[in-house]
């Protein structure tokens, strides 16, 4: 059966049939159901069967039904329909907003306002997660952390002895690349032993904590930012949070003091090999002896020396691990954001140790060290 429209003072009353409305009554004309065209009226009632229970095919053809009204008054209240179809009407009846094509603009201020919101937003979330570790750092001390004892032996795997080779090279290589430069050099001025000073305050002082850290960075730092993304990925940090386990204390934790103690020793490994590879080069450029070099480079080198040199690789370590977990950590939960932060978590590791190894050159020229 078809639906039937009569007009009743007014209102614009529309009987539904018991079985709805036929699925052709949506390709023919409302005038051709008895709808004349211009009817304005500012109420329209549906009149249906108790056992009626509309169907799509009903809701589509009210909504023809409204949308021709609408045209002719912009007031029209439809009464009889349920909740949820009156719901869909009013849906099908609401007009976007119109708005203007806005071509493409580029503010110079916006975007570097943008930019320094959001490190400055960065920023507090990474000294919120310094003070975080710092606070959790006596729990650990007195053993009380909840920290995994397998953890910890992977990480000492991961940061110590599978990164022994390649801070070897590269600290053997700087060394000898220092000597080579050194030698020729002071070489025209007789004063060729003083490479052994050269490479030796460089190395000790500036070079080796600074390699090592980036070392680590490009190695270390990314893993623990790609491993804690993908947790956060999988959802395995919201799990540990549901358990009442911080992240902070459970993986945090344990990365930045494994890093942390395990860079000055680094430190001292990579020193031997960059003292190594400067005598290696400059004992048969100069025509010098290994004793006399040897002699002149502990008599350079000093206590103050390698006392500045330790304290930056503590600092380096516990730098680069607490920006790879917080990298990890506000990475979005794909495999896009996986990457993302591990870029991140390098780049901001060697910006950060540069700036620090400025912070502490300026320290130390104040200080007459």
């Amino acid at each position: 059966m078809e639906p039937m429209f009569r007009i009743d003072g007014d209102e614009l009353v529309l009987a539904m049939p018991v079985e709805g409305v036929a699925a052709d009554c949506l390709a023919r004309p409302l005038s051709d159901l008895g709808l004349a065209p211009g009817t304005a009226r500012q109420v329209l009632r549906v009149e249906a069967p108790p056992t009626w229970r509309w169907t799509t095919t009903d809701a589509a053809f009210l909504a023809a039904v409204v949308g021709e009204l609408d045209g002719a008054t912009r007031v029209l209240d439809v009464r009889g329909v349920p909740k949820e179809l009156r719901s869909l009407l009013d849906l099908a009846r609401a007009r976007p907003a119109t708005v203007e094509p806005v071509g493409p603009r580029f503010d110079i201020r916006a975007r570097v306002g943008a930019l320094a919101l959001a490190a400055v937003a960065d920023a507090r979330l990474f000294i919120e997660l310094l003070g975080q570790v710092v606070l959790l750092l006596p729990r650990y001390a007195a053993g009380r952390a909840r920290i995994r004892r397998a953890d910890i032996s992977e990480m000492l795997a991961d940061c110590g002895h599978r990164a022994l080779p390649i801070v070897a090279i590269v600290n053997l290589l700087m060394g000898g690349i220092l000597a080579f430069v050194g030698a020729v050099e002071l070489e025209d001025f007789g004063a060729g032993i003083y490479v052994a000073n050269l490479v030796g305050i460089a190395s000790v002082r500036e070079l080796t904590p600074i390699l090592n850290a980036i070392v680590l960075a490009g190695r270390t730092g990314a893993s623990f930012a790609a491993t804690i993304a993908t947790m956060q990925g999988n959802e395995e940090i919201d799990a540990l949070t549901t358990l009442g386990v911080p992240a902070e204390e459970f993986l945090v934790l344990p990365r930045v003091v494994t890093l942390s103690l395990l860079m000055p020793l680094f430190f001292l490994y990579g020193s031997a090999f960059s003292l190594a590879g400067g005598l290696l080069v400059a004992t048969p450029i100069l025509g010098i002896s290994p004793i006399a070099y040897l002699k002149q480079t502990q008599d350079a080198i000093g206590g103050p020396n390698f006392a500045i040199g330790a304290l930056k690789a503590l600092v380096f370590g516990a730098v680069v691990a607490l920006i790879g977990c917080h990298q990890g950590l506000r990475a979005s939960r794909s495999a896009a954001g996986v990457g993302a932060a591990t870029t991140s978590a390098v780049v901001d590791s060697i910006i950060a140790v540069i700036a620090l190894d400025a912070v502490f050159a300026v320290c130390a020229h104040a200080l007459h060290i």
